[in-house]
């Protein structure tokens, strides 16, 4: 096996978030669960997950469910029972191989993650994408690989606070005002631009230059790319008020070569089989100490 798998690779696809003496399912509980179990206060909190015999109760669960954001409380508490199960399998498989201590932790690494990616390193096959892969992925997704789209944009911006609406209903009359001066005087875009807009560019005659997807304000950003060439039938609003916009040219993006997408699908690719990797790897993990409960929590998530 190769020993090179990138911890911001590995420690990505795992469901693991930082340790901490208080987050910790590394604990056998021996014929006890902990105490202060959510709605129970003094009382066990029951338990349903195993692993092994370590137990890790719902308190565990609860308190972990803190760093695992979803829809329903039930896929929380299933992602959070996943990452504490996941935690315990590293935990006894560093322990088994006596990994423990003997890799010190690297820059911002705490000694948890340091033996994880030991343990990873050692036991995770490194599997490089050939050049046909890479070739083959390429030809069939090829519409995937394009250069971005570019659109060139002059505007005059009529300023308005998001919350006044008086003042947003009066840039927006001014811009349609404005529109109708320049459909049939189209010269005095870069005039009015000096004149009206709130725009540092309005000293070029409000021209933006070339832009491409996410280089401004999102709502703006979403409109213009949907316009054709020319001026615009209608004032284009974001947060800052009201924009006049005249899009000067359109540039849609070329398709990239293989030779230009090679590196990207490499780095897909490559992703991929590292997760596939770890998926294998920790099914064993599982088989091998002996998870119980998991299913059945996962099956509640829906």
């Amino acid at each position: 096996m190769s020993h090179r798998t990138p911890l911001s690779i590995s420690l990505a696809q795992l469901p693991v978030t930082d340790a901490s003496p208080h987050g910790h399912a590394a604990r056998t509980h021996h014929g006890h669960a902990d105490e202060g179990a959510p709605g129970n206060p003094g009382q066990p909190a029951p338990c349903y997950l195993f692993v092994g015999e370590t137990a890790i109760s719902e308190a565990d669960i609860a308190r972990e469910m803190q760093h695992h954001r979803a829809m329903t409380p039930e896929r929380s508490r299933a992602d959070a029972a996943r990452a504490l199960v996941v935690r315990e399998l590293l935990r006894r498989e560093i322990e088994r191989l006596g990994l423990r201590e003997t890799e010190p932790p690297s820059g911002r690494e705490t000694g948890e993650e340091a033996g994880i990616r030991l343990l990873l390193e050692r036991e995770i096959e490194d599997r490089t994408p050939t050049e046909d892969d890479c070739l083959r992925y390429y030809q069939q997704n090829r519409k995937r690989f394009r250069e971005p789209d570019r659109i060139r944009v002059r505007h005059i911006l009529l300023p308005a606070t998001p919350d006044d609406v008086d003042e947003r209903l009066r840039a927006r009359a001014l811009g349609e005002k404005l529109i109708g001066e320049l459909r049939e005087s189209p010269a005095l875009f870069a005039d009015f631009a000096l004149r009206h807009s709130a725009c540092p560019s309005r000293q070029e005659g409000g021209d933006l230059g070339w832009l491409q997807r996410g280089q401004t304000t999102p709502e703006f950003d979403r409109q213009i790319f949907r316009l054709r060439e020319g001026l615009a039938a209608y004032p284009v609003e974001s947060r800052w008020g009201h924009h006049v916009v005249d899009v000067v040219a359109l540039a849609p993006g070329r398709e990239q070569s293989f030779g230009q997408a090679r590196q990207r699908i490499s780095d897909h690719l490559e992703l991929q089989l590292c997760q596939s990797e770890l998926h294998h790897y920790m099914r064993g993990l599982m088989q091998r100490y002996a998870v119980r409960g998991l299913d059945e929590i996962e099956a509640a998530a829906g």
